[in-house]
């Protein structure tokens, strides 16, 4: 059978599968001049993201030969290709662990500590696994409910525990700056392996942070954050299946989050928390407030004391 040899396509772009952004250089039939498929490609934000996914590599997790095209077709822009996706690339547990510590250099950290006191900020900081990096940022790792780790999300934070706003890219990635070669990013939930607890229901937030804050004042619930009002998908959701999930939105995003509930009653029993939203003034509606702005109003034990039941 006659080979077919691939090249970057040297005009139009697609969205990233990884970074999400309009910088994806598809690869190309020569013959054809139409992409292999939607996933195989290279980004060309080089500094902030990088993923590579090569025909050879598409080949070989579909398990294809690489010279010949035996594979099922599907539409995909008209044309037949083939609509497998590639597997998840996972962080060293050596990178992994060596950022676990510099917690006092840790901007969110110290932050969190002044506020619900050390033990509990460390206890929750633990059970989420997070980590340091060189500079002080704050490392989210995304861990599956396997125990992989998928990816790592650093964000810095000032002394106030907000988000610096003065730095770019505002949110790196741990892939990008080791410079992993063919990192395939296929992100999951924030602590998403906490799962492995069937008792509890579970809550789904926006980010990281308020995940860990919430926990440390609702300990009766999961906490999860999907990183994000656009990270709230049914590919990322499909480890809620069965069960019983309570979406809590930032203000502002109800009505956006009610409609994705309705999408996520397809595979979990899900209900959208509308507190912030009825609660929230002017000035609360124009900061976008989350609960975890609101909970850390309430000093941890009085809250405690009065929300037991």
């Amino acid at each position: 059978m006659e080979n077919f040899k691939y090249s970057l396509a040297k005009k139009g772009k697609v969205f990233c599968p990884a970074c999400k952004h309009k910088s994806y250089v598809l690869y190309l039939d020569n013959v054809t001049g139409q992409p292999l498929h939607s996933t195989v490609g290279k980004c060309d934000r080089s500094d902030n993201c990088g993923h590579h996914y090569s025909p050879k590599e598409y080949f070989r997790d579909n398990h294809i030969p690489f010279d010949k095209k035996e594979y099922a077709p599907v539409r995909y822009h008209g044309e037949k290709l083939r609509l497998l996706q590639p597997s998840p690339s996972y962080i060293e547990e050596s990178i992994f662990k060596k950022s676990l510590r510099g917690y006092e250099r840790n901007n969110l950290v110290e932050w969190l500590s002044g506020i619900v006191g050390k033990d509990a900020a460390m206890k929750a900081i633990e059970t989420y696994c997070v980590g340091t990096a060189k500079n002080g940022s704050m490392v989210f790792w995304q861990i599956d409910r396997q125990g992989m780790v998928r990816a790592g999300k650093i964000i810095q934070y000032d002394s106030n525990g907000h988000r610096r706003k003065d730095v770019t890219p505002p949110v790196q990635w741990v892939h990008s700056l080791l410079k992993l070669p063919d990192f395939n990013l296929k992100q999951c939930l924030f602590g998403e392996y906490l799962l492995r607890d069937i008792t509890k229901m579970v809550a789904v937030c926006e980010s990281e942070k308020t995940a860990i804050i919430a926990s440390i004042y609702l300990p009766n619930l999961i906490w999860l954050a999907c990183g994000g009002s656009e990270g709230l998908n049914i590919d990322k959701c499909q480890v809620l299946k069965g069960r019983n999930v309570i979406l809590y939105p930032d203000c502002g995003m109800f009505s956006k989050w009610s409609e994705k509930a309705k999408e996520l009653s397809k595979i979990c029993s899900v209900s959208v928390s509308s507190l912030i939203e009825n609660n929230a003034n002017s000035e609360e509606r124009q900061a976008g407030y989350d609960i975890a702005d609101y909970l850390i109003t309430f000093p941890l034990s009085e809250f405690v004391n009065k929300s037991t039941k």
